[in-house]
């Protein structure tokens, strides 16, 4: 009995240690869990001594190439809360000094408190309520505010604009969704980032780091001033500043001339690569898209049928037609399926397949400078056919097609050249397997011979066609075209500052820029751009007209200036505007006019004229 007992007792005791062991633990996974997992328990602590204020950075500055203001910041407000500091308070005073309803009040509050949309909230931390008060707004609120407890108001600062151009190009900024809020810790709810243009692709470098206020509570919560005077405050880091390659004074003209009309227009400083304008038509000021008023401004741009919002240069794909022209010729030299005398015949067309492509009168049979003066729509579907359909070349057409695309590619095409915009397309430039698969392997030159003229499956956008021009003016490199010049105390990108050669050996490119030369000042074979010519100026062009199947054709023009050491090289694209010389030709003229006189000379004046007056939108018709 007695060894039972003992037996018991010792039983027991193990029982009570482990029950002691176990309540030990559960006490340190608590506090482990309140100390260092979850947040609240010390946010609550620090708010009963302090409020943390976010100090907002000063955004980066844009200036244009020649130190023109763009974009620069003005003071706005945002109503901050913190939820736990709340109490009753009149919600229709408080709504009607912010001009809102009650519902939109709720919604806002179910918002904050949301974790899935506000990760990390705690009710103990300041909350966005609202962002972008005007100073006037500020003003009346201010005077209230001690009739809203939990509410307090923040400095911020909003965009401003100093000319009501380049919206696309230079983007605009807006409030952060919740894919960023999940990406970047950087942001809390309520924060703004750039969404589109230099705004979105430059954002770590404009938006700067935020600073830390930390202020010193009483026992009724009321601030009491700085905490030991601001020695724990951290300072906010203003974003830098951007230098931009483009001329401000350009891209309004061409805005102006691409009044009433579809389009784009590029230009690029060969030499550099840099972009010196971007003109997408339909356009808008870009002051609409700042504020309160954003949101209902751009829910207006979306639902406009010309699509504003969309970036032509940049993510418009279309046919490049006969400006496609110059890049068949170089392949072709490299080769070797044409000479410089090598001449083709046509018989108002391509003479192989019965006259198609078909072609316009001008005299036969041309050499390659010849070709291009004249934009022959013979000649270079007769060199793909000796390229693809020579099996002294290649074994089989499907090798000698991908060599084709790999020229292609190394010219700029069917890829995206990389410049610092988001949102560039690609175009698009088939390989053999695309051709295997409709045609079940069984193809040839003639099958695709369109290709060679820019028809057919080909897509480009105007910035590669610009890209193009600009490759020609320096004679076989270009450098990725680039929009931002400079930015404070930060190198750019060896991208947007490393020459970039083709495929083609660049001693073929002069003969190409002689046939651009002769399109532009006529030769012995006749012209296609003689409207781009310019007194004192030696401009080398290109006319393309490409094929639309929903309407009238695309006018393009592609050119350079001057032929020696050029210094802009430009892409024309005007849709639904019939042949390449009726209007993307009188505008590259005037452009390149603009930027190398800087002023219109007075007989380009009724070229001028005619283009303001010009409206071919799509109801014109």
């Amino acid at each position: 009995m007695e060894n039972k007992l003992k037996y018991q007792f010792e039983n027991r005791r193990f029982v009570i240690g482990g029950a002691v062991i176990v309540i030990v633990l559960i006490f340190i996974v608590r506090l482990f869990y309140l100390q260092i997992v979850d947040n609240d328990y010390k946010a609550w602590a620090d708010s009963n001594a302090f409020l943390k204020r976010t100090v907002y950075p000063a955004r980066g500055i844009m200036y244009d190439r020649n130190g023109k203001l763009l974009v620069y910041n003005q003071p706005a407000y945002d109503v901050m809360l913190v939820m736990r500091e709340i109490q009753p308070f009149d919600t229709l005073d408080f709504c009607h000094i912010l001009g809102i309803t009650k519902e939109q009040f709720l919604n806002r509050i179910e918002a904050i408190q949301n974790r899935r949309l506000n990760p990390g909230y705690s009710s103990y931390t300041p909350q966005v309520f609202m962002t972008q008060l005007s100073a006037q707004e500020c003003g009346v609120l201010q005077e209230k505010l001690y009739k809203f407890p939990g509410f307090y108001v923040q400095n911020r600062t909003i965009r401003e604009y100093a000319y009501p151009n380049a919206a696309l190009l230079l983007g605009n900024v807006g409030e952060v969704n919740k894919r960023d809020l999940e990406k970047d810790s950087y942001y809390t709810i309520g924060d703004n980032s750039g969404r589109t243009g230099i705004e979105s692709s430059y954002e770590k470098y404009l938006r700067g780091e935020k600073g830390v206020e930390i202020l010193l509570r009483d026992a009724h919560g009321r601030i009491q001033g700085r905490y030991e005077e601001g020695k724990h405050d951290v300072a906010p880091v203003s974003g830098k500043n951007l230098k931009l390659s483009i001329d401000i004074e350009l891209q309004a003209y061409g805005e102006k001339l691409m009044q009433n009309k579809l389009g784009g227009i590029v230009m690029i400083e060969p030499e550099t690569g840099e972009v010196l304008c971007m003109v997408s038509s339909p356009t808008y000021d870009p002051s609409l898209l700042v504020g309160r008023i954003r949101g209902k401004n751009y829910a207006a741009l979306q639902k406009d049928p010309l699509k504003p919002l969309f970036n032509r240069p940049l993510m418009a794909q279309y046919p490049p037609g006969s400006t496609f022209k110059p890049t068949q010729g170089l392949i072709f030299l490299q080769e070797g399926v044409i000479k410089e005398d090598t001449r083709f015949t046509c018989a108002h067309g391509y003479t192989y397949r019965g006259g198609k492509p078909a072609c316009h009168g001008h005299p036969s049979p041309l050499p390659l400078v010849g070709a291009l003066a004249t934009s022959c729509n013979s000649f270079f579907p007769w060199g793909l056919h000796y390229l693809l359909d020579d099996r002294s070349r290649y074994p089989s057409v499907q090798q000698a097609f991908d060599v084709w695309k790999d020229y292609m590619v190394s010219m700029g095409y069917g890829y995206r050249l990389g410049i610092d915009l988001p949102g560039e397309k690609r175009g698009y430039i088939p390989n053999s397997k695309v051709y295997d698969k409709i045609y079940r392997g069984r193809w040839n030159s003639s099958t695709v011979i369109s290709i060679a003229i820019g028809q057919g499956e080909i897509l480009a956008t105007p910035l590669q066609i610009c890209n193009l021009a600009a490759t020609i003016a320096n004679r076989g490199f270009f450098i990725t075209p680039h929009v931002v010049k400079e930015i404070q105390d930060t190198p750019l990108d060896s991208l947007y500052t490393e020459r970039r050669y083709t495929g083609v050996d660049t001693k073929y490119y002069p003969l190409i820029a002689e046939g651009m030369r002769g399109a532009v000042v006529g030769s012995a074979w006749g012209a296609t751009c003689r409207g781009a010519n310019l007194p004192d100026i030696e401009v080398c062009g290109k006319t393309g007209t490409a094929e639309n199947p929903h309407g009238k054709d695309h006018s393009i023009f592609m050119g350079f200036a001057p032929y020696e050491h050029p210094k802009v090289a430009i892409a024309v694209f005007v849709e639904n505007a019939g042949f390449g010389a009726t209007y993307a030709v009188p505008i590259g003229r005037l452009m390149m006019e603009k930027y190398l006189r800087d002023s219109i000379l007075p007989e380009s004046r009724p070229i001028e004229e005619y283009i303001l007056n010009a409206n071919i939108l799509p109801n014109a018709f």
